[in-house]
């Protein structure tokens, strides 16, 4: 018998930290095998690339591990303030850019650090943008996941998750062939607040931004239900849920955002997730023959010597493993990797996350990242095209939210 949505995942719901973790289990060998990864990872990586990547592998495993325990969806952020006016997500994810704001502009005033450059994920604003967020919303909705949040799905036990990874792979190629006609579309260039305004008045502009959004979804739920869910979770504190989760908001949007400053760190750039996904279908497609070297996307240095390199010397390639490892460690932690997520799906759940991978992977390819790229790295970096990136995800998860019913996916 088919299974219904609520039976395949509970992810998007918070439970009460003090009374469930002393209840569930670890599941001790698969919390065994994570860490037996992350430090074959880690010495791996060293010896075989750079030890500072090895320890960004780590990094990002932690990342993996907050958006498990956390539950820090923004698919689900998205919809639940379309649908029931909910949004403890949007403001938790306004506090995060907050938190990144500050942590990134000294470093992006400077320039460069520990001896090499450092630039923020500036783009340019125009139609390529829009289009691109406005198809990775449908998709989002449709795949039941966004990019970061479908990693860590799939790593949590959430097959679903894989299926999803799949049609990303396939959008991602199909969005980088036509990337370069995209790049041709009216577009203004890339807008930094800092560049334009200062740096005092590049915050300025980015917190009235972030303030006039929180304060929205703020009125919007405090009105239709007379009180707005608490950031910081419910109950009392409890050492036991630092392990076994769940985390609050703000806990995980914290983590977050001093692990993409890290990045920007140590590696010169924010984080990014999707471009790894356009490599491997393009590797993939080369070894049917097809010449994806031709292609405008893959004329830029970087992006054509990652084509010749190994799989392992692309960061965003072994930071997309490390989540989905720091999420297996979250749910072996809180003993809550299911066998029932690989019990029968529903036909119309598998063709919607696939082609809801699809399009996240198009989308994201022509608007310069996805939810992780472009929308936090983006808003972190003081560039309008983050906002941008909101605006036409947020039309496009009208539209999926629309669409989901018929995946037999509910909207809540």
């Amino acid at each position: 018998m088919a299974m219904t949505e609520s039976q395949i995942r509970n992810l998007d719901t918070h439970i009460d930290a003090g009374k469930d973790a002393k209840k569930r289990k670890t599941n001790l060998p698969l919390t065994v095998i994570s860490l037996a990864i992350f430090v074959l990872g880690f010495f791996f990586l060293g010896q075989t690339v750079s030890y500072t990547q090895a320890f960004l592998f780590l990094v990002t495993g932690v990342m993996g591990l907050t958006l498990y325990h956390a539950h820090f969806g923004f698919t689900s952020s998205f919809r639940h303030l379309i649908v029931s006016g909910r949004g403890i997500g949007i403001r938790a994810q306004m506090i995060m850019f907050i938190i990144a704001n500050l942590l990134f502009l000294p470093v992006l005033l400077q320039g460069s650090i520990l001896g090499h450059q450092v630039t923020g994920n500036v783009s340019q604003v125009g139609l390529s943008v829009l289009a691109g967020s406005i198809i990775f919303g449908i998709g989002m909705q449709l795949g039941d996941g966004c990019a970061s949040g479908t990693l860590y799905h799939a790593g949590g036990g959430d097959i679903r998750g894989i299926l999803t990874i799949i049609g990303f792979i396939v959008g991602s190629v199909i969005g980088s062939k036509d990337f370069s006609w995209w790049m041709s579309t009216p577009n203004i260039g890339p807008v930094s607040f800092i560049q334009s305004f200062g740096a005092f008045g590049g915050v300025l502009v980015s917190f009235i931004l972030i303030a006039i959004l929180f304060f929205i979804v703020y009125t919007v739920e405090k009105r239709r239900y007379g009180k707005v869910e608490p950031l910081f979770g419910k109950g009392q504190f409890k050492w036991e849920t630092v392990i076994k989760g769940p985390w609050s908001w703000v806990a995980g949007g914290f983590v977050l955002a001093v692990g993409n400053f890290i990045l920007l760190l140590v590696s010169g750039k924010p984080w990014g997730v999707t471009s790894a996904f356009a490599l491997w279908g393009a590797k993939a497609a080369q070894t049917f023959g097809v010449h994806v070297e031709n292609w405008g996307y893959w004329q830029a240095p970087a992006k054509a010597a990652d084509l010749h390199a190994s799989l392992f010397h692309n960061l965003e390639t072994t930071d997309n493993i490390a989540l989905m490892v720091g999420a297996l460690l979250a749910a072996a932690l809180a003993g809550k990797f299911p066998k029932r997520y690989f019990q029968n799906i529903p036909i119309q759940m598998i063709i919607g996350v696939l082609v809801g991978g699809v399009l996240m992977g198009y989308g994201a390819r022509i608007a310069f990242g996805c939810n992780i790229g472009a929308y936090f790295s983006g808003i972190s970096s003081f560039s309008l095209h983050g906002w941008e990136w909101f605006v036409g995800a947020m039309i496009g998860s009208y539209i999926g939210i629309a669409l989901r019913p018929v995946c037999k996916l509910k909207n809540k």
